[in-house]
């Protein structure tokens, strides 16, 4: 029933396609009524929750389809391709965007490593990927309609962060948790060095400064990024850049601006990078492709 509330409210607030500010800082409703194809996106920490419709993102090679029956929630900045399988008039892909703030995420993290015990490292063991599709529970439903029943400005004012941070909690002990927890808790190194990465995609950052900035072996590293994102450090680094690179262009910005600005600086590799990553010429691929740079 908490679902349908969900549905109805959403509906009520957004008629055409796009997304819709609901006066929570970073959580948003979005509506689209016509597929997309999947093209390059950067994710930021985000939760993403359907409610009709079908959405689609594809991680190193892999799709995941998900829709009102999962939950998505990348809690790092992930390089993806993301796109609209199918949607139509009468059943448009229909949801809420929430980004995860770090500061927030991370004190809940710490809070709950704190209340079950001494504050410990994780143990040793595979990390969960850095893209997690969870079942909807009890305890998110609740803190997402809570959320999105906020009208006033007032409540919105005095209440908005409180109930946030309530949907925060749910995510950190839902299925999505322990992606979540290793992303922000104590033993966070790779979500470290994605943050930093994120912040300097203009600059020649190699993967000993990455192991440097969050004190780690450059073979640990390696082998932690592999289990968390799916990639090596560098093929990551090259992704974030070429799909950085892909929604500037998608956006109106030259080829050649494009690379300078993700720091390339012979556009003739930036070229050779891209159509082996693509399949075609940044100028090629920028015809063929229709991006929506709203939501990723």
């Amino acid at each position: 029933m908490s679902k349908h509330q969900i549905t109805q409210i959403v509906q009520a607030r957004i008629s055409g396609d796009g997304m819709v500010e609901t006066g929570v800082k970073g959580v948003q409703l979005f509506r689209y009524s016509e597929p997309m194809r999947c093209a390059p996106a950067v994710v930021e920490p985000c939760v993403v929750a359907i409610l009709g419709g079908v959405k689609e993102a594809i991680l190193d090679g892999k799709s995941h389809v998900y829709d009102a029956s999962r939950y998505m929630c990348c809690p790092m900045s992930m390089p993806i391709e993301a796109g609209i399988p199918q949607a139509s008039v009468d059943n448009p892909l229909l949801g809420v965007y929430i980004a995860l703030d770090a500061r927030v995420m991370t004190e809940l993290a710490i809070e709950m490593e704190s209340a079950s015990g001494a504050i410990r490292r994780p143990e040793g063991g595979a990390l969960p990927q850095g893209f997690a599709l969870a079942q909807w529970d009890d305890a998110f439903t609740e803190a997402l309609l809570r959320l999105l029943q906020l009208e006033t400005p007032t409540d919105l004012a005095v209440l908005g962060a409180g109930r946030l941070r309530e949907l925060c909690y749910a995510v950190l002990t839902g299925e999505a948790g322990r992606s979540a927890r290793r992303a922000y808790g104590v033993g966070n190194e790779v979500a470290r060095a994605i943050a930093y990465l994120s912040t300097r995609l203009n600059e020649p950052v190699t993967i000993d400064d990455m192991a440097v900035q969050v004190g780690m072996s450059r073979a640990v590293l390696h082998r932690k990024f592999k289990q968390a994102t799916t990639m090596s450090p560098i093929q990551f680094v090259k992704s974030m850049r070429l799909n950085k690179a892909a929604m500037k262009i998608a956006g109106g910005m030259s080829v050649s601006e494009a690379a300078l600005d993700v720091g390339y600086v012979s556009p003739s590799q930036f070229s050779r990078e891209f159509k082996r990553l693509y399949g075609q010429s940044p100028r090629q691929w920028s015809h063929a492709q229709h991006l929506s740079v709203g939501m990723g």
